[in-house]
């Protein structure tokens, strides 16, 4: 596996300018990353900065890591025809970007809606659209040799049955799923369980991390609720509640042996956390 991170980690030290995404890519190397992920839009803005674009990509190439997926958000339920193929085309151009970018691997999202609305009848209503959207994607990707994917986020298409079900439906060699390992909580799935569900299918696998409460035990401040409403907050990966040691036992039976980036997104420092991460997922995966 080449295991780096996604720039997502690294969102407090963007967002405060400490780091530009430039210092980014060089703090992943300087960490013994073999690549790093890029998430545009958050402390950082390709559309402002075009050039950033290919800044990124010879950065890159300098401290010799590889470039491993570009993720970008994306909603196909939309109110019109017309806005429905007007998001196509959009995402159409984030992937001349990710080809820009020298990526082999671009997650877009693929539907939201309020979680009262996240029923699998409205699943199942939605799904022939979603296919389309995703189909006429990857089938664009295809002519740069990019590998699409859906992530399993947003409460809507993050349950491991919906994922394989719209991978599945779109039913191209070039569409799989980025495997965010942590998110299955947040629709109250075991992570253990739902990476074994899916990891067949994965492109790319993330590793996140997060403390779990009851419903009953609400800690207050600082926590998301997941879609039953029991308690998530994110924290190192290694540190939280996740059995990260069965997961990758799971990750390594099934032959995976891509890329794997640490994805943090707690309260703690995020480079002290992005980098305790990285050595507990490296240590744990030579452990199991």
């Amino acid at each position: 596996m080449k295991l780096g991170l996604s720039s997502y980690s690294l969102l407090g030290a963007l967002n405060s300018k400490e780091m530009s995404i430039i210092d980014a890519v060089q703090w992943v190397a300087d960490q013994g990353g073999e690549h790093v992920e890029i998430v545009p839009n958050l402390g950082f803005n390709f559309e402002e900065d075009p050039m950033l674009i290919d800044k990124v990509r010879e950065k890159a190439a300098e401290v010799g890591i590889d470039i491993s997926n570009y993720a970008i958000g994306a909603n196909f339920i939309t109110d019109s025809d017309e806005d429905f193929q007007a998001e196509i085309e959009r995402v159409k151009k984030e992937v001349d970007i990710a080809n820009r970018l020298g990526v082999k691997f671009m997650r877009h999202d693929v539907a939201s809606r309020p979680i009262p609305e996240t029923t699998i009848q409205q699943f199942q209503a939605d799904l022939p659209k979603l296919t389309v959207a995703c189909r006429e994607i990857a089938d664009y990707a295809n002519q740069y040799g990019i590998i699409t994917s859906v992530e399993n986020h947003g409460y809507y298409i993050q349950a491991s049955d919906r994922v394989q079900t719209l991978v599945n439906h779109v039913d191209r060699p070039n569409f799989k799923s980025t495997l965010d390992i942590g998110n299955f909580l947040c629709v109250d799935e075991d992570p253990v369980v739902a990476t074994k569900n899916n990891i067949a299918y994965a492109s790319v696998v993330h590793f996140k991390d997060f403390f779990h409460r009851p419903a009953h035990l609400n800690p207050g401040e600082g926590w998301m609720q997941t879609a039953s409403g029991n308690y998530l907050r994110g924290t190192i990966v290694g540190h939280g509640d996740i059995d990260i040691r069965e997961v990758i036992k799971v990750v390594k039976a099934a032959g995976f042996d891509g890329y794997i980036s640490v994805e943090f997104e707690g309260m703690e420092e995020c480079k002290q956390a992005s980098k305790i991460g990285m050595a507990n997922v490296r240590r744990l995966w030579d452990e199991v």
